[in-house]
């Protein structure tokens, strides 16, 4: 039996289809030798001719194992809104390089043309895909078939790029255990707070380095480390800082920082503050007026001071409301609180404008206190007017969110910051400590990740930048979009380089699955070869330039790895344009049920792209017939 996701009797496309994104994604959004060429085959009569094309890619980026395809929905959009303008017309009516082209060209060809005779079948987006297996193949006429082929490489190529750079990430972060167990439950976690808890509440057994080095024995108790995308300030341009924001959340990331993406696209947006912030502040002075409702005397939580009965209050995550007049005796002030808890631990020497600062946006945040601590000395000075401030939020019923390590060493800043988190929470009996988030930024890749799980850290989210929207490592996939066939007949193209030679003709794409429940290799096989491979039959699968190189597969599951997804005058097929978030989630489930060797950082396994045994004679008998007889001298 063979999972088949097609739905040829879908009703057609409602009329109206979202638009593209971003506004540039028009027809003219290409290359000029795609329109050039439109004009040659309009004007020889060929444009009409039925022909089909391949979008895939020959090389996994990052020295990995797999890539996640990306950017179908912007791609479903760029197809049900293609229409030349007649601004777009009058623009290449005047170009020099068209200008000498008939009226026709434009006035008939041009101006009518639209993708009604194109249809698109294609992997389900955030699918695992493998080099030389269409992501998606274009069936249309040679003119709208060119015409496209730039703009769906650009909505793919970096989409899909990104997304796996913040797949690999996430796995990285997961550390080792995670990767040598992937495709079996991870054991469930246990709460930090009732870890080994004495009589009172308090730990008996603190341990500096919780988190415990790749290879050694695995801390159930470690929460599984959060990522969030700080890359907009670095990325290339606003256009690919919005596309970085939402396809790093395909990929896993949690969070971003991109306030736009967060509102267009529906994420979780998340951010503190600045070094700059906590340089501003240079005095105590500058905060001792501020007071903070206490929790559980009013509905509403405020930051005023007390020269007069009329205040300006905040919501709970600190937004400004109207004014209101507030009984003063539900209002603390912050800093005194936070002044008793200095001379209690005797930390007299932290600098006093940071402590200003944390302060400030205590105030201004009592419910999402996370403050950045390494502006000046990170252990002696921001972690602990961190802990000064937290214990003050604390007593007024709030629950302080944690920290953020922007430079130093990481795994022993992290480590730190945790062992004085518990002995506070030992030496108050406030669990609220063992619970704190620390969060590292700072030049992030996916290198670090590991090295900070060979070391060992405390870090439970990573705000990652510049090495993820710029895929530091890797700077473009290269997916590529072939012709395989036109009117019927199969088309190749040769090579010197062998990697570059065309499997031709239209064909089918399978996975085929093992007992173990994971992929075991991916099948092409001729659209019209009678064996099509099935469960619990032998399948003969073979590379595609080795004859050698074959292997009998008898699948536990086969699935067909393409449906329709464009239907030409239906237009996109429903059921085929999912959430962020289900694709998100789709991504997660095919990561925890793969092959643990292909998400390896070092030698990672490779994973098999074989072709059927009718398809492997085809194709070396094509590449005979067209290549040229040498004379030996």
């Amino acid at each position: 039996m063979v999972d088949d996701d097609d739905d040829h009797g879908a009703p057609p496309n409602p009329p109206s289809f979202p638009r593209p994104s971003n506004n540039l994604v028009t027809p003219l959004l290409t290359d000029l030798y795609q329109i050039t060429m439109a004009y040659a085959y309009w004007k020889t009569n060929q444009h009409e001719r039925i022909a089909h094309f391949e979008l895939f890619f020959r090389k996994n980026p990052f020295g990995g194992s797999y890539t996640l395809f990306a950017g179908l929905d912007e791609v479903l959009k760029f197809l049900s809104n293609f229409r030349f303008t007649d601004d777009d017309i009058t623009y290449l009516r005047n170009t020099p390089q068209l200008s000498h082209c008939e009226n026709a060209f434009f006035d008939d060809y041009l101006r009518n043309l639209d993708c009604s005779m194109v249809v698109v079948h294609a992997m389900k987006e955030g699918s695992m895909a493998f080099p030389r297996v269409p992501l998606l193949t274009v069936t249309a006429p040679l003119g709208i078939g060119n015409l496209i082929e730039t703009t769906m490489l650009t909505l793919v190529n970096y989409p899909s790029l990104v997304a796996t750079n913040a797949c690999r990430m996430v796995v990285a972060a997961r550390g080792q255990f995670w990767e040598e167990n992937a495709g079996a439950n991870r054991p469930t976690t246990r709460s930090r707070r009732d870890d080994d808890a004495a009589p009172g509440g308090k730990r008996n057994d603190r341990r500096k380095s919780v988190q415990l080095a790749e290879g050694g024995p695995s801390d159930y108790t470690r929460r599984r480390p959060k990522l969030v995308e700080f890359g907009l300030r670095r990325a290339q341009g606003p256009d690919g800082g919005f596309s970085a924001s939402k396809y790093s959340h395909v990929g896993g990331f949690h969070a971003t920082s991109n306030v736009l993406a967060g509102k267009i696209l529906d994420l979780p947006i998340a951010g503190t503050h600045a070094h700059s912030f906590v340089q501003s502040y240079t005095s105590l002075d500058l905060v001792g007026g501020l007071t903070v409702r206490r929790l559980g005397s009013g509905t509403t939580t405020t930051t005023t001071t007390t020269t007069t009965t009329t205040t300006t209050t905040c919501d709970e995550d600190g937004g400004r409301g109207g004014e209101d007049v507030v009984d003063h005796d539900d209002y603390v002030h912050l800093l005194p609180l936070a002044l008793k808890y200095r001379e209690e631990t005797g930390w007299h020497d932290t600098n006093e404008g940071e402590l200003a600062a944390f302060v400030g946006y205590a105030c201004s945040f009592p419910n999402g206190f996370l403050c950045l601590i390494d502006t000046y000395d990170t252990l002696q000075s921001g972690l602990r007017n961190f802990v000064l401030v937290a214990l003050a939020l604390d007593d007024l019923g709030y629950t302080p969110r944690g920290i953020r390590l922007d430079s130093g060493d990481l795994s022993y800043l992290s480590l730190e910051c945790e062992h004085v988190f518990h002995e506070m929470a030992d030496r108050y009996g406030r669990p609220f400590f063992l619970d704190l988030d620390i969060v590292a930024s700072n030049d992030i890749n996916e290198n670090i990740l590991h090295s900070l799980n060979k070391q060992g850290h405390a870090i439970t989210m990573f705000g990652i930048g510049t090495n993820l929207v710029t895929c530091q490592s890797q700077p473009a996939l290269g997916c590529v979009y072939k012709l395989v066939e036109v009117d019927g007949k199969p088309r190749i193209k040769l090579s010197n380089d062998i990697e570059k030679v065309l499997i031709p003709g239209r064909k089918v794409a399978y996975r085929l699955f093992g007992e173990a429940g994971w992929p075991l290799l991916d099948l092409l096989v001729g659209v019209d070869e009678a064996d099509q491979p099935t469960v619990g039959n032998r399948t003969l699968c073979l590379h595609p330039f080795m004859e050698q190189k074959r292997v009998a597969v008898v699948p536990k599951r086969v699935v067909k790895l393409h449906s329709m997804v464009f239907d030409g005058r239906n237009g996109v097929v429903p059921g085929h344009l999912c959430s962020l978030g289900e694709t998100r989630q789709y991504v997660n489930d095919q990561v925890n049920n793969t092959r643990p060797d292909l998400l390896r950082y070092v030698n990672p396994g490779e994973y098999k792209v074989s072709i059927s045994e009718p398809m492997f004679r085809f194709l070396h008998k094509m590449w005979h017939m067209e290549t040229p007889v040498m004379e030996l001298r």
